[in-house]
């Protein structure tokens, strides 16, 4: 049986590659639950401190496999309401991992591999790829996150034109609207990827962690209770060994040395 996502760790960063070249990489029950059963474990995993996504083929993800849904034997909001309840686990679980996600945008990335995108710390993109947000194209609304991520990256206006008119967005668009973090040449999307990861890797991960919870938090937590969860994850921070090292190296005007978490 063809393995729909393939793994591979090295020294310390894992990189998720969805494997359905031939569908440029759509996905179905069977892909989008391997890839929230693959993000889980590799939250879990203490031998890995960053993570990064991209596509094998042409394509990063172009989204739920329609010619899946359609083929499923039962009516289409059946199996949209089956195959998001597991993509949306894939998503829940890059935003809770406590360690940095990375698109490696290699390619297309539509419809849900445009939400996955979105919802990742940071976009690498190759010179030639396209985003496309592409449900409304096809008569569908935007799941994944996509109506949460989008508008809080580049502003409702510019979110709902992007909703009502699916133009595709090259990578000079993409990096200009803020919508990824770097465009690099082709083929050197997961390298740059990695590289960014490294870069936080050589930092306070317990650090990472604890501002990229409250940032995601803080869109539905109301102000005097986000202040608290600051003074508390800070409080935790300064306990960390990260947090006692960052410390000391201040106050020893030095650079600090950082672990893990």
């Amino acid at each position: 049986m063809v393995q729909t996502i393939n793994l591979k760790k090295t020294d310390g960063t894992a990189l998720i590659t969805f494997n359905r070249p031939e569908a440029y990489n759509a996905f179905d029950l069977d892909m989008v639950q391997a890839a929230a059963e693959t993000l889980i474990a590799l939250a879990l995993d203490p031998g890995v401190t960053g993570v990064v996504i991209s596509g094998e083929g042409k394509a990063f993800c172009a989204g739920g496999d329609l010619r899946w849904v359609s083929g499923g034997g039962k009516n289409y909001g059946a199996m949209f309401h089956e195959l998001a309840a597991r993509y949306h686990q894939a998503i829940l679980e890059i935003r809770r991992m406590p360690k940095p996600v990375v698109a490696a945008i290699n390619g297309l990335a539509a419809g849900g591999g445009f939400s996955i995108a979105l919802a990742c710390d940071f976009r690498i993109m190759e010179a030639s790829a396209i985003l496309r947000q592409a449900y409304t194209s096809n008569g569908l609304s935007i799941d994944g996150g996509g109506t949460y991520t989008l508008p809080r990256l580049i502003g409702m206006a510019k979110a709902l034109e992007i909703a009502a008119f699916d133009t595709p967005i090259n990578a000079e668009k993409a990096l200009s609207w803020g919508l990824v973090t770097e465009v690099v040449d082709d083929g050197d999307g997961v390298k740059r990827a990695v590289e960014l990861v490294q870069e936080i890797q050589n930092r306070s991960l317990s650090s990472f962690a604890a501002s990229k919870k409250l940032m995601t938090d803080s869109f539905h937590t109301p102000f005097e209770t986000q202040l608290e969860n600051e003074r508390n994850l800070l409080s935790w921070a300064a306990d960390q060994p990260d947090g006692r090292e960052g410390i000391r190296a201040f106050l020893e005007k030095r650079k600090p040395a950082f672990g893990n978490l």
